[in-house]
């Protein structure tokens, strides 16, 4: 059977919910990507198959409709948020050295298949450190954005158990989804899970845990992205850095980098006075990119509120100040 008449078989047995045929149909382009030497590929098929006819064993009838009871289904809308992101590499201000090495993984992902027949791996696996604020989270998003797939930010509120094991079996739900569900995984706040083994009131629980995220990530073959961040770099455990493709550094920005930020912000108006944004970045510098957008936009509502033509370039400094200085004295929260 050649390459289109399975793809032809593949459809046809959808639409006319033969599960057995498509099942059988999907096996055998697997077993054609393998004879043709792409037996990574074959092995992703493989695993897929699987997994589907194990989520499709877990369905029951109710009322004469079909209802998903897996639950491992259930269990994941518990433990992630899901989002579908509109914005891009484009959307932000990166550190070159940053932004190279972002696109460095864009362009493998969306050549995945061709690395994938030279049996090499995409990059797929990122540890992203850095002060709260220098943009980690959104670059989860921006690279969902390229890549047009769903972001699912992990809640580890939701992982952490007080119960012995229970953190690990959900540990595995999220690693179990990977395979069967592209997209970009994101931890936060890793250094939740991914402290020194030593560390901690109950040693044995944060060493299971971790233990349990070593395992799976070295495990991990799906063509998932997956993005540990965290702002405490120096409490991780050392085993964790050789498991990781890119461990990325987001330095707080320059001067230059925030006269940048700022007339991207404020790019759709104008100040009130001859703009001098070099003499207002030098009086924060030490700002994050959090708060530069959170003053502009303080900036740009106080424009659209008091009736004002332009922006007031006085009142864009003192909220820049303001958020630096509360930065400063309050803890903030991750980016």
């Amino acid at each position: 059977m050649t390459g289109s008449e399975q793809i032809k078989s593949l459809i046809k047995s959808f639409g006319e919910s033969d599960e057995a045929r498509f099942f059988a149909s999907a096996m055998q382009i697997a077993a054609s990507e393998a004879r043709q030497g792409h037996s990574n590929l074959a092995q992703e098929l493989k695993n897929l198959i699987e997994n589907a006819k194990k989520n499709r064993s877990a369905l029951q009838y109710e009322n004469g409709k079909v209802v998903n009871i897996s639950t491992s289904r259930r269990e994941i809308n518990d433990l992630v948020e899901v989002f579908h992101s509109r914005i891009d590499l484009s959307s932000m201000i990166l550190e070159t050295s940053v932004k190279q090495q972002l696109l460095k993984l864009i362009r493998e992902q969306k050549d995945w298949e061709l690395l994938r027949h030279h049996n090499l791996a995409p990059i797929k696996k990122l540890l992203l450190t850095g002060a709260p604020g220098t943009g980690k989270t959104m670059t989860a998003h921006a690279l969902a954005g390229e890549l047009g797939i769903p972001l699912f930010l992990i809640r580890l509120d939701g992982v952490l158990s007080k119960y012995l094991g229970e953190s690990i079996a959900k540990l595995r739900v999220i690693f179990d989804q990977m395979p069967g569900q592209r997209g970009v995984y994101l931890f936060d706040e890793f250094d939740s899970i991914g402290s020194h083994r030593n560390t901690g009131h109950d040693i044995g629980e944060i060493k299971r845990i971790l233990n349990s995220f070593l395992i799976n990530i070295e495990k991990d073959n799906s063509n998932s992205i997956i993005i540990a961040a965290t702002n405490l770099p120096e409490s991780l455990d050392k085993a964790l850095f050789r498991r990781f493709d890119l461990i990325i550094s987001y330095p707080l920005p320059t001067e230059k980098e925030i006269v940048n930020a700022i007339k991207k912000c404020i790019s759709s108006y104008s100040l009130d006075k001859t703009s001098n944004f070099s003499a207002i970045a030098k009086q924060v510098v030490g700002i994050n990119y959090s708060d530069i957008s959170k003053a502009c936009d303080e900036a740009i509502k106080e424009k659209i509120l008091s009736g004002s033509a332009k922006i007031h370039r006085d009142f864009l400094y003192t909220a820049l100040l303001n958020r630096m200085s509360y930065g400063r004295t309050i803890a903030p929260s991750n980016d």
